[in-house]
């Protein structure tokens, strides 16, 4: 019985040998991720988002990539690291509960396709060329309401459905963590509190705005403790 216990122990702790590549890219992408956000918190300091549609096509024509970091261009980029990191939680979770793994990933999944669907930064960068070379006030007229057609999705329906899938998805892998010694309960314990954050869309208000700008705290903590977690697993499997 003493050798079967310390397989299982093992086992628990060092996760599946089978999945020990994921493991390292989901760490790397983890990793990336977390060296995106300040950035992006940075260039919303210096430069706030403009707030009118005009005011962005002349960012755009004045400078293109700051019109589309300011458009979430690397919120982009951390949407697709996550669905690494989604792959490798899922991978390192499914034994603790495959069945709540899975559905976690599948919102997660939807969440991160959804607000692909939201996203119209090169929408507006076209737009703004195609409203710089107009020669009549009917086309610039024209520009102007398509660019603000953009800007209404880009915070619409897509984008609010997909931020409140990805928060449940976050709630879901945390909870499943506590049930794992894979991951910390200080790891999983972030993660709750990142997933509750997440369930109030930036839209809803002031009370939406603090809970966005806050969940940035824990949700930088939890995907450095996430990327140290899979590099352990990949190099221990």
């Amino acid at each position: 019985m003493l050798p079967l216990k310390l397989n299982q122990v093992t086992d628990a702790e060092t996760g599946d040998p089978a999945w020990k590549s994921l493991y390292r890219v989901g760490g790397t992408a983890a990793f990336i991720a977390a060296v995106f956000i300040p950035i992006q918190i940075i260039v919303f300091i210096i430069h706030p988002p403009p707030g009118t549609v005009i005011d962005w096509f002349t960012l755009f024509q004045n400078n293109r990539l700051l019109g589309l970091l300011d458009m979430d261009l690397l919120l982009i980029v951390d949407l697709v690291l996550m669905t690494l990191v989604l792959l490798a939680l899922y991978a390192a979770l499914r034994r603790a509960s495959q069945s709540f793994m899975a559905i976690a990933a599948t919102l997660g999944f939807l969440g991160i396709a959804a607000y692909f669907a939201s996203s119209t930064a090169f929408n507006m960068l076209s737009l703004s060329d195609q409203y710089a070379t107009a020669t009549t006030d009917e086309q610039r007229a024209m520009f102007l309401a398509a660019g603000q057609a953009m800007l209404a999705i880009w915070t619409g329906t897509a984008f609010v459905v997909g931020y409140i899938l990805e928060g449940v998805a976050l709630l879901i892998i945390a909870v499943v963590m506590l049930r794992s010694t894979l991951f910390s309960r200080v790891t999983a314990s972030v993660g709750i509190l990142l997933g509750v954050m997440s369930l109030v869309p930036p839209t809803a208000g002031m009370i939406g705005l603090l809970f966005s700008l806050g969940s940035l705290v824990p949700l930088e903590i939890w995907l450095i403790l996430i990327a140290r977690r899979l590099f352990q697993l990949g190099r221990a499997s």
